[in-house]
C-alpha cells in the first residue's frame, strides 16, 4: 500500500494532544506505521551517566505518532492525497483541499516514480 507521507513533508497533526500542530517529518517507521514529526509529541527522557556523558541528565525528544493522525499541508490546510500517473509515465502525489468558496485546489507534492524508472521497471 502506498504511503501518503514521506520524510521531509510538511504535515499537520489531525488528532491527539498536539492537534493542529504543523511540523516536518523527520523519520518514517514503516513496520510500525508511525512517524516522527519535528516539535510534536515531545517527551522528557532520563539519560543515565556514562563515560561519554558523565553527568547524565534529562533530554527532550520527539516520539513517534501514528501516521493516520497526520495529513500533508497544502496552502495551510490538511490535504487528502491522490496518486496519479502522468502522460510521460511519472507517478506523482497530488494534495487536494477545498478553498473558501468550496472549489478544489490541487497541488503536486512530489514524484513517487520518475518516468525513466517506470519505463525500465526499477
Amino acid at each position: 500500500m502506498p504511503r501518503h507521507i514521506r520524510t521531509g513533508d510538511t504535515v499537520m497533526v489531525t488528532a491527539g494532544n498536539d492537534k493542529g500542530a504543523v511540523g516536518e517529518i523527520l523519520r518514517v517507521l514503516m513496520k510500525k506505521d508511525r512517524v516522527v514529526v519535528k516539535g510534536v509529541n515531545v517527551r522528557s527522557k532520563n539519560i543515565k551517566p556514562t563515560q561519554a556523558n558523565p553527568n547524565g541528565g534529562v533530554i527532550k525528544q520527539e516520539m513517534p505518532i501514528h501516521m493516520s493522525n497526520v495529513s500533508p499541508v497544502v496552502e495551510g490546510k490538511p490535504a487528502r492525497l491522490r496518486f496519479e500517473t502522468q502522460k510521460d509515465g511519472a507517478k506523482v502525489r497530488i494534495g487536494v483541499v477545498r478553498d473558501d468558496k468550496g472549489k478544489k485546489v490541487e497541488k503536486i507534492l512530489g514524484e513517487v516514480h520518475s518516468a525513466d524508472a517506470r519505463s525500465t521497471g526499477k
